[in-house]
């Protein structure tokens, strides 16, 4: 097992073929994709989305990691950067049903930023959300501030775009 990082209860590692099943899981449940949105994924795209993610993204502007709990393999969920459309990094979360309210995707969020700001050398952060997924919300409230609202084609929702920058010490 590849670790990328830690937080106090999770550990952020590379996506592996043995995750094939729970990440068919978390692709395909409409109560985890729908507030993105995006559609419900078949065993074979949820198997090809995966292979492409082990490969990895020769561009850099998509890393996507698999979480699972400490002392545990099993994957609860993905994470990791997108580039948005400003061209800015943007953290990227979403875990399987049964891990929810457990408060998995504030540490995650949380441990995101401050890797993307220590390790990766960000120097702003983005994070952009369906204004109707008001979990996300209440999650990127606690580390971001909201800068802009628009509509995105892709996924056919209203984004509130979340930032945070780094800030300048002399």
């Amino acid at each position: 097992m590849s670790t990328i990082f830690n937080t106090p209860r999770l550990v952020v590692r590379h996506l592996q073929v043995t995750d094939e099943l729970p990440f068919f899981d978390l692709m395909s449940n409409p109560n985890v994709m729908d507030p993105i949105p995006q559609p419900i994924f078949s065993i074979r795209k949820s198997k090809e989305k995966l292979n492409e993610l082990m490969a990895g993204d020769p561009t850099g502007a998509k890393m996507l990691w698999a979480v699972s709990i400490k002392d545990s393999n099993t994957l609860i969920g993905i994470c990791g950067y997108l580039k948005n459309n400003e061209k800015n990094p943007e953290i990227a979360y979403r875990f399987r049903e049964q891990f929810w309210h457990q408060g998995y995707g504030t540490e995650i969020a949380e441990h995101l930023i401050a890797y993307g700001f220590k390790k990766l050398n960000f120097d702003t952060i983005d994070a952009d959300v369906d204004i109707n997924n008001k979990n996300s919300e209440n999650i990127l409230k606690r580390f971001m501030k909201p800068v802009s609202e628009f509509w995105d084609d892709e996924n056919v929702c209203f984004n509130r775009r979340y930032r945070i920058t780094i800030p300048i010490t002399r």
